[in-house]
């Protein structure tokens, strides 16, 4: 079920793309995803499955069992109407594992046909590189191995330029691996000796990329054993030692005792000792760099493969800020002006923290048009809790202080601290305090940001105005003037007349 349609003059207005969807048919569960926003940040505005456990037998008797068959049937009907009745014309549907090696899987795949739907059964190969592609496009540059674990199987795909390189899909999916440890046969030697088969492996380097819900369930449990102060596992890194360390501890580890721990639930804390069975021995074949979790998977790969170059080059973290904020009343075009105002305010340390601070703009920008009582909060959860992509730790903790400082604040919270250091926090606060002083300057108008200019000078920091905009210098914009001056050690200062050259003739020589 994939159809086109010229773009309606709603989207067009938006810059975004219809909404789309992927119904996915893997091994362990049927799920149907739709998304919104841009093409190279696709935001999740219903995310629905159903454990029907296509692949449960496969290892016994190499079929679907007809109960997982009616369970996944009765919700790809429901999913089926969902789409039609939301008018989403682009609609993926694909299969992976189960579908593909079961004996009766051709005859699983018409049944959904007669739905409506038009399943697509993935090779292993194709799986594995649009798992990979999620990887891709959650992290620009990626180089290393993306291990993306299923039901039915564990893809092993090497990346790097922007692409898929190698390839290979082996039977250790989540629903099969009890099958392996009951084996006489060791887990480990069976896991080395599958990797052995696969020469590339050898001479990859860099990172492994964990794609899979099993995986993220290791990571909660990480991020909870280390008290994180982030929620989401995307982007969450784990040193060799650190994985393995875990691994060991999450072999012996009983089931109702994972499930007790948030963002761990009850079907993933029955496979992650299994899963950390697997890990070990997996780590001593690639011997990566280090562990990064991600929350782009298969789906979120069949939408990255399909843009052109030119999407694919856009900044994700950017074009994520801009599908948040645009429907808020907070234009990208007025977060670069306000950027822009406030270049001066920039330590210049290069293109990375420009990124953010034109991110952090239009986020602050944004809570202006929340209630004054919600804003801290909303502060601290659109910077640490909103899964934004290409976007580290430290990053999301520089524009929470930025948030912060366009509140008028010069404290952040305490939890920021052990994600980046002192001079990133005050500079993500300098950013901030700028962005209130242009808003405080002609409660946003464009037309006073235009007829002025603000200078960090050796000693002071001057806002030039326009004759026509005098009336502008009084409190409060002198207050949150003289706030930002004092935090940068300056002295502030408001000059009024004509400029407009770099040699401002309104300069005093000691400044």
């Amino acid at each position: 079920m994939r159809r086109s349609k010229t773009r309606s003059p709603q989207w067009q207005r938006r810059l975004m793309h219809p909404p789309r969807a992927v119904i996915d048919i893997g091994s362990n569960t049927v799920r149907l995803v739709i998304y919104e926003g841009t093409g190279r940040a696709p935001e999740t505005v219903w995310n629905e499955k159903v454990a029907a456990r296509l692949g449960r037998d496969l290892s016994e008797t190499g079929r679907i069992p007809e109960e997982a068959s009616n369970e996944a049937l009765a919700a790809l009907a429901r999913y089926q109407l969902l789409v039609t009745d939301r008018g989403i014309d682009d609609v993926q549907t694909v299969a992976t594992a189960a579908a593909r090696d079961a004996e009766n899987g051709a005859e699983f795949l018409a049944a959904v046909a007669d739905l409506g739907l038009e399943p697509r059964l993935l090779s292993g190969e194709e799986e594995a590189c649009n798992s990979a592609y999620g990887a891709i496009g959650a992290f620009p540059g990626a180089e290393g191995v993306v291990a993306d674990l299923g039901g039915g199987s564990l893809e092993l795909v090497s990346i790097g330029g922007g692409d898929c390189r190698d390839a290979v899909s082996l039977p250790f999916g989540t629903l099969r691996l009890p099958a392996f440890r009951a084996a006489e046969r060791d887990l480990g030697d069976t896991v080395r000796e599958a990797l052995s088969g696969v020469g590339w492996l050898q001479s990859h380097t860099g990172p492994l990329y964990m794609i899979g819900g099993t995986w993220r369930a290791l990571a909660h449990y990480a991020m909870v054993e280390a008290d994180y102060p982030l929620t989401d596992p995307h982007g969450f890194t784990l040193s060799v030692e650190q994985a393995r360390e875990h691994a060991r501890t999450l072999v012996e580890a009983k089931p109702d005792d994972l499930v007790k721990i948030s963002g761990i639930s009850a079907m993933r804390a029955g496979y992650l000792p299994d899963a950390a069975a697997m890990l070990l021995p997996l780590l001593d074949g690639l011997q990566p760099d280090h562990l990064v979790f991600s929350s782009w998977g298969i789906r979120e790969g069949l939408l990255y493969s399909r843009l052109t170059d030119l999407q694919r080059g856009l900044d994700p973290l950017l074009s994520g800020v801009h599908a948040f904020a645009e429907p808020r009343d907070a234009p990208v075009v007025d977060a670069t002006r306000v950027a822009g105002w406030t270049v001066d305010l920039a330590n210049g340390t290069g293109k990375r923290n420009e990124r953010l601070r034109l991110a952090a703009a239009q986020l602050a920008a944004a809570l202006q048009r929340v209630e004054p009582n919600l804003r801290a909060n909303h502060a601290t959860e659109w910077a640490l809790d909103k899964r934004w992509i290409d976007c580290s730790a430290r990053d999301r903790a520089m524009i929470c202080a930025a948030l912060f400082g366009s509140l008028g604040r010069t404290e952040v919270p305490a939890k920021l601290r052990e994600l980046a250091d002192d001079d990133d926090l005050r500079e993500g606060l300098t950013w901030g305090l700028g962005f209130r002083l242009a808003r405080r300057l002609g409660a946003g108008s464009r037309k006073a940001l235009g007829n002025s200019r603000l200078r960090l000078k050796k000693k002071s920091l001057v806002l030039y105005l326009d004759e026509s905009r005098a009336a502008l210098a009084t409190w409060p914009l002198t207050k949150d003037l003289d706030v930002l001056a004092e935090w940068l050690d300056r002295t502030p200062k408001i000059k009024i007349g004509e400029y407009g050259s770099e040699e401002n003739p309104l300069d005093d020589p000691d400044d």
